[in-house]
């Protein structure tokens, strides 16, 4: 089995050194970044399984390099775990808001390290384009664009398919209606946050055939969330 690869970027070479020993004796593949300029070089060689991003970098802050790659179609589905000396709520929030997966503040211990590590890569388990992503009775095979519920195929618009892929992707999060424009649209077209809605109602229709509808749901005041559990 393939280990998987993780790339920290965290210009902090004692806390680098630190965080990679640990990962590289539980099993992982690790690279290592200084600062976002690196850290993109090292992406367009090769895409890791996960990315730990420090906050605070020297030449561009980890929240705009994590922004930045939620936007590009190419990263937006890239795992990230923020690290960070900010334990506020205010920045807990902007940091999952501007995309993170996780946050982890420091001083952390190796342990806690690995298990959000651990706990983020199975949440992400199955993304890769030739395996299908699978939640309750959706099955979404990226390769071929295809989705299915019960193995029977659900017709989807173009972008339709594309908020459900990020939602089964990033199951049981909360997204604003922002949030989704940034990651299912791109952040460089305009679109109305309300036609967010219009298409929410379009794949939920699609889905009520199946009943399967309730797997998109509402939070009242903060936006939409994909999740199988229909009491989350």
């Amino acid at each position: 089995m393939t280990a998987k690869q993780i790339l920290i970027v965290e210009d902090e070479r004692a806390i680098r050194e630190m965080i990679a020993f640990g990962l590289k004796r539980a099993g992982f593949e690790v690279r290592e970044a200084e600062d976002c300029r690196a850290a993109r070089s090292a992406l367009a060689d090769r895409r890791p399984d996960l990315l730990l991003v420090d906050w605070m970098l020297p030449d561009t802050s980890g929240l705009e390099f994590t922004r930045a790659l939620k936007r590009d179609r190419e990263t937006r589905d890239l795992p990230i775990l923020m690290l960070t000396a900010r334990a506020a709520e205010a920045d807990k929030v902007a940091g999952l808001d501007g995309g993170a997966d996780d946050y982890l503040t420091k001083p952390f211990s190796p342990r806690e390290l690995l298990a959000r590590v651990q706990a983020l890569l199975r949440r992400t388990v199955g993304h890769d384009e030739g395996e299908p992503v699978v939640h309750g009775k959706l099955a979404l095979d990226r390769a071929s664009h295809r989705v299915s519920c019960a193995d029977l195929p659900v017709p989807l618009g173009p972008t339709e398919y594309r908020l459900l892929e990020y939602f089964m992707l990033h199951p049981d999060r909360v997204y604003s209606r922002e949030q989704l424009l940034d990651r299912v649209w791109g952040g460089n077209v305009y679109v109305e946050e309300r036609t967010i809605d219009v298409h929410i109602r379009r794949l939920r229709k699609a889905l009520e055939r199946f009943d399967a509808d309730q797997y998109v749901q509402t939070v009242r005041g903060a936006g939409y969330r994909f999740s199988v559990r229909v009491d989350a």
